[in-house]
């Protein structure tokens, strides 16, 4: 990475594939990555947000991006309002720039468990997982009409 660069994660519907994939097309991909288990996934509907505070490893991609092409990205994610820019640490211990969401914005949004964008409910290609949690286990016991 040149020292023009800046190092950027991004996690949902900025990667390769995704509808805002095109807002990165002067960015310098550098490969998937994930974040340590300390962050939440969660699905705003048409985007999705990062959330420091959980214990999920996300998901994502890295690209180099230039300071202008980031400034863009800033006014887009609505860096400092919405999203907050911050640099967190990735499993391999590299550091990157990312877009996180504050607890507070983010209660009451449903969790992408996997810590995975291309794998939440609704997604193209997603499979279906059956949540055999302890709390939906008694939820359906509690109001199964056929007991």
């Amino acid at each position: 990475m040149t020292t023009s660069e800046i190092a950027l994660f991004v996690y949902d519907n900025l990667m390769k594939g995704e509808d805002q994939h095109e807002r990165l097309a002067g960015a310098r991909p550098l490969g998937e990555a994930i974040t340590t288990p300390q962050f939440a996934l969660v699905d705003l509907g048409t985007s999705g947000a990062l959330v420091q505070g959980g214990f999920v490893a996300v998901t994502g991609e890295l690209y180099a991006v230039t300071p202008a092409a980031l400034a863009t990205l800033d006014v887009h994610r609505g860096h400092p309002i919405l999203h907050r820019r911050a640099t967190i640490r990735l499993a391999d211990g590299r550091e990157a720039e990312t877009y996180l969401l504050s607890m507070e914005q983010a209660a009451g949004c449903r969790r992408v468990r996997e810590g995975d964008w291309r794998k939440r409910r609704g997604a193209p290609g997603a499979t279906r997982t059956r949540d055999n949690s302890p709390l939906v286990s008694w939820a359906k016991r509690r109001f199964d009409p056929s007991r």
